[in-house]
């Protein structure tokens, strides 16, 4: 019960800490709830489910280890996220502390809850903690962007509403034992209807193409907390919607009438995402892009609704929250430091401040998927089960490998080692050393032994479907 409440006691007490006290308060209280996961994982056998029953009738939690995995990896980020921004004005701020510790404590339910209309009710609950922090701390010139992104995801979370109200209604059940039991097949036509409901929703957080219209902006204006928070757990919470939720439930007709065109558009994100990022001259921008290349590539390969091929996809996902943090921690630091994020205006950055051009370069090699690193293992594998579905798509799919290569090392070389622009750049503080190090290590670690993932999880997706 801790586990989940932890964020939520923390976030209400951040309201009335002192502005001054309120870094140390995130720190202490993202610290406190990592180390409690990290004790609870390790007394968690990884073939059972963790009971947590609130006596509330719509929302129920059972932890799996699948769960478990997401419970540590959001734990984790928050951590890193409060470490990273230390010294930052935005973390001075006790509305932001709050924020992020009540989003923190949605997420910790959306990872855990065991009824469908749990998993609704968390999802909500994210959005506005997420919507306040881009509205009081981003640069939004206009509302726009803003706008465009709350309305994105109003639109995907009401077609998700109405499956679920769908799906309840003619199941009668709403935990997740019940609806993997019920027979979804025998609604024909009905169930396609329902999971696109599902898929809409899913589209627009991951994003995949095209509803990612508001992704690219939003990440540039947001501060870079905010955008830290929304690469690297916020979208993965589609992701794992879709491998814990959607595919086992709706497997049968309706997982085959929709997997090609997900594939397909995740293709299209692979590249068009990929090719827009190299064109880019915001650093944000591109990694906005980049990160869009990259989930689409997850995306199309969970579709395949292959045991193996979900095992790799979550250490993908772990991979690319690491990436996330790491690169926008980069573009971050650069923005703070020159009030710039143009990338005609940087170069010579690495001559002055070495430590930084030096982890930078680490973090771009893992984002460049290097062998011995996670993202090796991650992408490799799901490119692979493409090729077996389809050579084509497979050959699609490996674009990114190139494709990445250019756009990463574009994002590197300019302001690193490009004409010399900058005489006087501060180098790394240390909490900024500590988070690209622990990125750096996890990301190896990771790509050495991927196993530690997948035989935790395995158990959570080897359940039997339809």
């Amino acid at each position: 019960m801790a586990l989940i409440l932890l964020p939520l006691v923390f976030g209400i007490i951040a309201w009335f800490v002192p502005g001054n006290i309120s870094r140390i308060f995130g720190l202490i209280a993202s610290t406190v709830t990592l180390a409690w996961s990290i004790i609870a994982v390790s007394y968690f056998e990884p073939s059972e489910h963790l009971l947590v029953d609130f006596g509330l009738r719509f929302v129920r939690f059972s932890i799996d280890s699948l769960g478990f995995t997401m419970v540590l990896l959001t734990n984790s980020v928050f951590f890193l996220v409060f470490l990273s921004n230390f010294n930052t004005s935005i973390v001075h701020e006790k509305r932001f502390t709050a924020l992020a510790l009540l989003m923190q404590f949605g997420l910790l339910g959306l990872f855990t809850t065991n009824t469908i209309l749990g998993f609704y009710i968390f999802w909500e609950l994210t959005l506005l903690p997420i919507f306040l922090i881009l509205y009081w701390f981003g640069a939004f010139d206009k509302p726009r962007a803003l706008l465009q992104f709350f309305l994105y995801t109003l639109v995907g979370s009401l077609a998700m509403l109405l499956s679920i109200i769908g799906l309840m209604h003619l199941t009668n059940q709403q935990t997740y034992d019940a609806l993997l039991a019920a027979d979804i097949q025998s609604f024909g036509n009905t169930s396609i209807f329902l999971m696109g409901g599902f898929l809409l929703a899913f589209a627009v957080k991951i994003p995949l193409f095209p509803f990612h219209t508001w992704q690219a902006e939003t990440y540039t204006k947001a501060p870079t907390a905010g955008t830290m928070l929304l690469s690297a757990i916020m979208l993965k919470m589609a992701l794992f919607g879709l491998l814990k939720w959607v595919l086992p439930i709706f497997d049968g007709n309706a997982t085959d009438f929709w997997r090609w065109p997900v594939i397909t558009l995740g293709l299209v994100g692979i590249i068009y995402g990929a090719v827009i990022a190299i064109r880019q001259q915001n650093l944000k921008t591109l990694f906005a892009y980049a990160s869009l290349s990259h989930l689409g590539l997850i995306a199309a390969a969970l579709m395949l609704q292959n045991e193996h091929t979900n095992l790799i996809s979550v250490v993908q996902i772990v991979n690319h929250s690491i990436v996330s943090i790491g690169l926008f921690l980069a573009a971050g630091i650069i923005e703070e430091r020159l009030g710039t994020q143009q990338l005609d205006q940087l170069g010579g950055i690495a001559k002055v401040a070495p430590r930084f051009g030096f982890w930078f370069a680490v973090l771009t090699f893992v984002s460049l998927s290097v062998p011995f690193t996670a993202g090796f293992i991650g992408e490799f594998f799901l490119i692979k089960a493409l090729f077996s579905a389809h050579t084509f798509t497979g050959i699609l799919a490996s674009t990114t490998l190139v494709l990445g290569a250019v756009y990463m090392l574009k994002a590197y070389q300019v302001p690193m080692f490009g004409p010399t622009k900058i005489n006087s750049f501060q180098d790394l503080h240390w909490s900024e050393l500590a988070v690209f190090a622990i990125l750096s290590i996890a990301a190896i670690y990771l790509g050495l032994a991927p196993q530690c993932i997948t035989d935790f999880v395995a158990h959570s997706l080897t359940q039997p479907t339809h």
